[in-house]
């Protein structure tokens, strides 16, 4: 039986991982900076994240939501507590897709209304709902398209925002702390406060889409967070599990569940909830939102000065690097030559970096010096 193929792939098979490097089956290693679409967030095989999900295996590796599974409260509280949400509530499922598709049904209920405001560029997931707010026509089948109305509107305007608002029909807003396919813009403080405002006085709901900005990436636990605002639903994934699937969503205290209103066959599974934890008390022991963030800036500042990189977009180690030209050649070249991972944009002119949050300036010198040497 074949593949269904679907994805476009370096001729590359990696046999194994450690840190910020993974390797190939001649043991050539590769400085890894883009973590599988910025999943890795602790780097790979974290002696603690090994340690947690081996015990946890030679426990109980499954059961699902029909019996209690204390993990998840261990879970709750830790995260409430690292993002500041501590009076949130905590529904755990499998995927970012799924934690959007969630989040919007979740705004839907509460609301009792259907159209959503969400942004050019954006990215929320591959499933219906998620996909109908994605500002990617080319992504959706004839039944993904306007299975509700979608306003898009343009990032940091708000004469825009004000328009979308004349009728008092919109359940959400949906946006992402910093855009990641879209090519790493993000909304201003100042709009960030506004749309909590807009929000409040029409009745509708805050969705801070976090998947891939979220979890330390930006230097901050979630990205929004740089406007010093309270979403009513955040959106989890990727770095949440460092590799193993599992996505969460937290809402706020003035939306009540109701049995029935959600579920997930495996959201929140033992082996899934070790993860997480094991990522949080990584992310706390080793500091590495601070870590990130200096880092990240260090980078930054490098990076400016090279000649030909036009800007640096982004916070932490959520960064793209936009130079005058298409950078698909220039990929294989970090890849083939100088054994370094990078990632794409839907700009085709920015070269994207999602490395472990525990990456050393030291460990990112060798991709400082390649971008030198393309670009003498």
């Amino acid at each position: 039986m074949p593949l269904f193929d679907v994805y476009p792939k370096f001729d590359l098979q990696l046999t194994a991982a450690k840190g910020v490097y993974v390797y190939d089956a001649n043991q050539q290693a590769y400085l890894d900076l883009y973590g599988g679409h910025g999943v890795i967030s602790i780097g790979h095989q974290h002696p603690t994240y090994v340690a947690r999900l081996t015990a946890q295996l030679n426990a109980i590796g499954f059961y699902s939501n029909a019996v209690a599974i204390p993990l998840q409260e261990v879970l709750a509280q830790q995260l409430g507590q690292m993002s500041s949400y501590e009076d949130y509530q905590l529904f755990l499922c499998n995927s970012g897709a799924e934690a959007n598709e969630n989040a919007l049904k979740i705004a839907s209920f509460h609301t009792g209304k259907k159209r959503v405001v969400a942004f050019r560029n954006a990215f929320h997931g591959r499933t219906a709902a998620a996909l109908n707010v994605t500002d990617s026509a080319s992504l959706a089948a004839p039944l993904n398209q306007q299975n509700f109305p979608v306003t898009f509107l343009d990032l940091n305007a708000p004469e825009q925002l004000q328009a979308a608002f004349r009728t008092d029909d919109v359940c959400a807003v949906i946006l992402e702390g910093i855009q990641g396919v879209g090519g790493l813009d993000f909304p201003t403080a100042e709009y960030l406060t506004l749309l909590v405002e807009t929000c409040q006085k029409h009745g509708a709901l805050l969705i801070a889409d976090e998947i891939q900005s979220g979890y330390g990436r930006s230097g901050r636990f979630f990205a929004h967070q740089r406007a010093n605002i309270q979403a009513d639903i955040i959106t989890l994934a990727k770095g949440m599990g460092n590799g193993f699937p599992i996505g969460g969503v937290l809402i706020s205290p003035t939306i009540s569940p109701r049995f029935g209103m959600l579920g997930s066959t495996f959201g929140g599974n033992h082996l899934a909830c070790t993860a997480a934890i094991a990522v949080l008390d990584v992310i706390e022991t080793e500091a590495l939102l601070q870590n990130a963030l200096e880092v990240g800036q260090q980078l930054k500042v490098t990076l400016e000065s090279l000649p030909q990189i036009q800007q640096v977009k982004g916070e932490g180690l959520m960064l793209g690097i936009e130079l005058p030209f298409a950078i698909k050649t220039l990929r294989r070249e970090l890849l083939q030559k100088h054994h370094i991972f990078t990632g794409a944009s839907a700009n085709p002119n920015l070269l994207r970096i999602l490395p472990p949050l525990n990456i050393t300036f030291e460990q990112l010198q060798p991709f400082v010096e390649a971008l030198k040497k393309i670009h003498a």
